[in-house]
């Protein structure tokens, strides 16, 4: 009877002990270790805006790159043609960017004045840039740069008909019937072949995104800024007769003089294109407009 005492107080421990919820024994990481667990993941499962929110945080953080990690490839349109670019990234805050315009356009049977004309635009160039982003994180940039090759020109040239008129310095010339004008005049934009440039704009051709998202290999810049290019150069010629009196135009007359040679004419055309050259001398900025759109990627696993 009294062993049986004895043990009726351990018999009573042992099954209050079975009965009581979460006090079973267990091993370490198990229904103890699950429970904070589950109740820090509970609010994001429960609750869509808060997982939107955590998940929109996660996109806006800042991905590392290692310098020279990443080639960018972009086309676009410029004011100084189709733009072809290629990037990389050299540190957090510094991309080296090269690029190249071309563009060919020829206009035929452009009357003007009595001239029947063609007109050609040749662009061409190619430089460099330094894309600054104050920001990483933002695609806001500035851009210094060079241009280092540079053959942009609009050329035209033109026959007239006979009686059709060009005035030089006060004078009017009138195109002869028997040995009709020919014009030609190009519009250089290149005096400076080599030119400082500097741009801004909106668009890093090498995200520091999360490579989970598809902006993080693909971009739309633009710009905005000037190539510094001096001023404009003109020139122009003039082959064949033209007449003072426009009664000596239809035939060939006293007046009439041979343009290239006279030098009454000479000096008149010297002194016309003198007053043009003022004209387009303030112009010694190139303006930079463009758009296009550019893909990045690693050649190597990072």
């Amino acid at each position: 009877m009294k062993k049986i005492c004895t043990s009726l107080p351990l018999l009573l421990i042992l099954a209050t002990s079975a009965f009581l919820p979460g006090q079973a024994p267990t091993a370490p990481g198990g229904a103890d270790a699950a429970k904070p667990a589950a109740a820090q993941s509970a609010p994001a499962s429960s609750d869509p805006k808060a997982a939107k929110k955590a998940d929109k945080t996660a996109k806006k953080v800042e991905v590392h790159l290692k310098p020279v990690s990443h080639i960018a490839f972009g086309a676009g349109m410029s004011s100084m043609g189709v733009n072809l670019q290629t990037a990389t990234n050299l540190n957090r805050y510094l991309n080296l960017r090269a690029s190249g315009n071309f563009f060919n356009y020829t206009a035929s049977n452009i009357s003007t004045n009595g001239f029947n004309m063609t007109g050609k635009v040749n662009l061409a160039s190619a430089g460099l840039s330094l894309d600054y982003f104050p920001n990483p994180r933002s695609g806001f940039r500035v851009s210094p740069g060079l241009l280092f090759y540079n053959q942009n020109n609009v050329s035209a040239f033109g026959v007239g008909a006979p009686g059709s008129s060009i005035k030089l310095n006060q004078q009017t010339f009138y195109t002869d019937s028997v040995n009709p004008l020919n014009a030609s005049a190009n519009l250089g934009l290149n005096t400076h072949q080599q030119a400082f440039t500097l741009t801004t704009g909106w668009g890093n051709l090498i995200p520091r995104k999360s490579p989970d998202q598809l902006s993080s290999h693909l971009t739309f810049p633009f710009e905005i800024g000037a190539a510094f290019t001096g001023a404009p150069t003109l020139n122009m010629s003039l082959l064949g007769n033209a007449c003072t009196n426009q009664a000596d135009a239809a035939i060939n007359g006293a007046s009439c003089v041979n343009m290239a040679t006279d030098p009454t004419a000479k000096n008149d055309l010297s002194l016309q294109l003198n007053k043009w050259r003022s004209d387009v001398n303030p112009l010694k900025v190139y303006p930079i407009f463009s758009f296009g759109v550019a893909y990045s990627f690693s050649p190597k696993p990072q």
